[in-house]
């Protein structure tokens, strides 16, 4: 096998790493996405309900209302450190790539990209724990609807 051959193989097999990183960040704003469709949609729900209830059933709508607005603006945070991230990773294998063609000395800049791109990762994942926590604070079922003063 010539020896440019053997060099475009270990470049391939070296960005493959960055590769599944990206495949993974792919994946994630899948599933951020999805989640943030259904959140616009209950938003869009509670508005509606917003200017037909009154009283405590109103204080309710308005409660809702604030946490799913938090949740909205956690998911665009998280999809936008995603996005970063992914950019970050495609900067990565394109100066791996052109380390290996040009032989400049680019390997420390490309591991700085890399590490900037699992950083914006894990960023985007504790704000996407965030978002599940505000999520499950929504789903709570509130303490008038289950009578624990009653044995049943």
């Amino acid at each position: 096998m010539p020896l440019a051959d053997t060099m475009i193989a270990q470049t391939i097999q070296l960005a493959l790493a960055p590769v599944f990183v990206l495949v993974a960040i792919g994946n994630i704003i899948g599933t951020l996405t999805q989640r943030l469709g259904r959140v616009v949609d209950r938003s869009r729900e509670l508005q509606r309900r917003h200017g037909e209830t009154v009283g405590p059933a109103h204080d309710l709508v308005v409660r809702e209302i604030r946490l799913t607005d938090r949740r909205i603006e956690l998911i665009g945070k998280a999809l936008l450190r995603l996005v970063l991230a992914a950019l970050a990773i495609g900067l990565t294998v394109v100066l791996l790539f052109v380390e290996e063609y040009a032989h400049v000395g680019l390997n420390p800049v490309a591991a700085g990209t890399f590490i900037l791109a699992i950083g914006l990762l894990m960023w985007a994942l504790l704000l996407f724990l965030r978002e599940t926590r505000e999520a499950t604070a929504a789903l709570r079922i509130p303490e008038m609807y289950l009578e624990r003063e009653r044995t049943l």
